[in-house]
């Protein structure tokens, strides 16, 4: 998922996409476990992808500080 995609997302949207990803990384974690997962590299990308979700919604939550006592 791409920055300017998640950029363009409503915070409604964003929390939808972190707990989808968070459950993606769940499985992903439990199939490493067992040892079906193939492709290794997966849980690090959902993790970053989790990351860059809540870093934009942090952004978002700042700003509307930022707006609300500047305003």
């Amino acid at each position: 998922m791409k920055i300017t995609e998640i950029r363009a997302m409503t915070d409604e949207e964003l929390l939808n996409a972190i707990e989808d990803q968070k459950e993606s990384l769940y499985n992903l974690r439990f199939q490493k476990a067992v040892g079906q997962i193939e492709d290794l590299t997966a849980p690090r990308r959902t993790q970053r992808t989790i990351s860059r979700l809540m870093t934009v919604l942090r952004e978002r939550q700042l700003a509307a500080q930022a707006a609300k006592k500047g305003g």
